[in-house]
């Protein structure tokens, strides 16, 4: 099965980064929030990746092609001309780096993607975004409901904590879900091909395609309760990037 990842956004909420590359090349920990996505994925068995380009796509080819010609130790002997590697780099990926275009939404990205994908189920993520989630558990659960769509359902904290009052005293700070009941589609989502006979060109969103999906009771949501977080600012870089170098960043799957 198929991992597409949505690469091809501007990142304009990421200003301070995003001047420079797209958003899923923003570092944590030194590696591209592309790259921990990838090896989640992969460390669940899905190990060959379709990756939408659009802006700054160059910039996910140029750091693929130095992954493998610059990656690990090498030996350059200057008068024999020659140069060895030592050690290859150890992920057994095959990545597939596709142009959708500079300005297509997501569904349209999706769509230039189908001669790639083929008549096959696929999984779907966004380039900016990092959980736990159990990657087999989900597909598990998009084919035992049969349906043509199952996205992720996430309750992520919300953006400031909320005080818990007792009269004029507050009696503790609570981090609670954003907005009603606190689920919202987190990506990470499984899709039969039938999806793209619903999926028209460059300026459909995947999004409200899926919307209408739920209205004709063909979307089913796999409830993650675990760690969820998406990178939308410079805030949640600097969160992402303090769970990491500590050591206790959820995501982190992999040994």
């Amino acid at each position: 099965m198929k991992v597409v990842i949505l690469a091809g956004g501007f990142g304009t909420r990421l200003a301070e980064e995003t001047e420079i590359r797209p958003k899923p090349m923003v570092e944590v920990g030194g590696k591209p929030l592309l790259w921990h996505i990838m090896k989640h994925y992969a460390h669940h068995g899905f190990r060959e990746f379709v990756v939408a380009l659009g802006y700054k796509g160059e910039e996910i080819k140029r750091y693929f092609v130095d992954y493998i010609t610059l990656g690990g130790n090498m030996t350059v002997d200057l008068r024999g001309r020659s140069v060895s590697d030592r050690a290859r780099p150890t992920e057994d990926w095959v990545v597939n780096l596709v142009d959708t275009g500079a300005d297509s939404l997501t569904g349209g990205r999706v769509k230039r993607l189908e001669a790639v994908i083929g008549n096959e189920p696929f999984l779907v993520t966004y380039g900016d975004g990092v959980a736990d989630i159990d990657i087999g558990a989900l597909v598990a659960f998009h084919r035992s409901h049969g349906l043509l769509a199952t996205v992720t359902a996430t309750r992520p904290p919300a953006r400031f904590g909320a005080l818990v009052l007792d009269g004029d005293k507050v009696t503790r700070f609570a981090e609670k879900p954003i907005g009603g009941d606190g689920w919202i589609n987190g990506g990470f989502m499984v899709l039969q091909p039938g999806i793209f006979q619903h999926l028209a060109g460059d300026e459909t969103s995947l999004e409200l395609t899926l919307e209408q999906l739920a209205g004709k009771g063909a979307l089913a949501a796999f409830r993650h309760e675990g760690f969820w977080q998406c990178m939308d600012t410079l805030r949640d870089k600097r969160l992402l990037e303090h769970l990491w170098r500590s050591g206790t960043a959820p995501w982190k799957v992999w040994a």
